[in-house]
């Protein structure tokens, strides 16, 4: 009877420890150096890298291809940046051109009521009544037209803000990992040094 308690213990036992390895193989497997988030690839590094102790060390390989990562990310959030400021000024010249033409059309059109006896369009003579409301048809396209281009404006503004927050925000997050990084470096490389002196003075 002792004999089937024993096997039957050591059987749960091996069922549990292979459970909880293999669920730790497959977090293992999600990760990856180079794909992923930033996130990601640090907490590769870190969870791939040998202990001694409280310490980590890490491949320089590893650490290269987190800098180089971090780098291209950087890059592509200042293109982004980049891209979207020249938007930003291409609409803000639209927007000054459509004010420009708004300006001419409304100055046109207290001409035109001006004169009163001359209501002829594109040599074409009408009625008052047509004629002011082909004129205020324009003003209210272009109008239309301005208030569109002020609203992408705005929203393009926004997403200027909003790009750089995030490299600001990417370039802090990248600072604290490069510290963290080779503070641990540091530590490794002590101790290594202590462990050589250790064997140096036996």
């Amino acid at each position: 009877m002792k004999f089937f308690k024993t096997l039957l213990l050591t059987t749960l036992t091996l069922f549990s420890f292979s459970t909880t390895f293999s669920q730790s193989n497959d977090d293992d497997e999600k990760l990856s150096l180079n794909s992923g988030t930033i996130d990601n690839q640090f907490e590769y590094v870190i969870r791939r890298s040998n202990s001694w102790q409280e310490y980590k060390t890490v491949k320089k390989t590893w650490l290269y291809a987190l800098k180089a990562h971090t780098i291209d990310s950087l890059n592509a959030v200042h293109k982004s940046l980049d891209d979207t400021q020249a938007i930003v000024a291409s609409q803000a010249k639209e927007i000054e051109d459509l004010k420009q033409n708004l300006a001419n059309t409304k100055t046109n059109l207290d001409n035109t009521i001006a004169e009163k006896d001359s209501m002829t369009l594109f040599g074409m003579p009408m009625t008052k009544p047509n004629y002011s409301l082909i004129l205020w048809s324009i003003v209210g396209v272009l109008s239309a037209l301005l208030l569109f281009f002020i609203y992408k404006y705005k929203n393009s503004n926004a997403v200027t803000k909003q790009a750089r927050k995030t490299l600001v925000e990417t370039e802090e997050e990248f600072e604290e990992h490069r510290r963290v990084a080779l503070e641990r470096e540091q530590k490794v490389r002590r101790q290594l040094q202590d462990e050589i002196n250790k064997q140096k003075n036996s």
